[in-house]
């Protein structure tokens, strides 16, 4: 039996309601929170939710590097890779590893707009 349940996932950042805009656009969903709140929520499916908290200060990751390394980052499934990476691209992501190999490698890697990776999907 579990001791819990997974509330929210929460990604540190300046602007929380920017980056919420961010994944709403990536995800689709509902935001929840003020534009100059410190906590937003973004309602997504059947996902509970992802939360953006301002951090003053804010360092982005850096991959690959053990510099201010990731800490986490997000796989999402895509039907087409191609189309899905120009959409994320034009929302604002960063390309950070685009060799799939020659389509042997099923995913390709990118930044939001704050720097926290995340990986295209393409299932096998």
């Amino acid at each position: 039996m579990a001791i819990a349940a997974i509330r929210t996932l929460v990604l540190d950042c300046p602007d929380p309601h920017a980056l919420a805009a961010f994944y709403a656009g990536l995800l689709g969903g509902e935001i929840r929170g003020d534009t100059d709140a410190d906590w937003v929520d973004l309602h997504v499916g059947t996902v509970q939710r992802l939360s953006f908290q301002r951090a003053p200060g804010y360092v982005p990751p850096t991959w690959p590097s053990a510099d201010h390394s990731q800490q986490l980052h997000l796989d999402l499934d895509v039907d087409d890779m191609e189309a899905r990476e120009e959409e994320v691209l034009a929302l604002g992501a960063k390309a950070l590893d685009l060799d799939d190999e020659g389509g042997q490698r099923n995913f390709r890697v990118y930044a939001d707009p704050v720097g926290h990776p995340f990986c295209l999907i393409r299932p096998v």
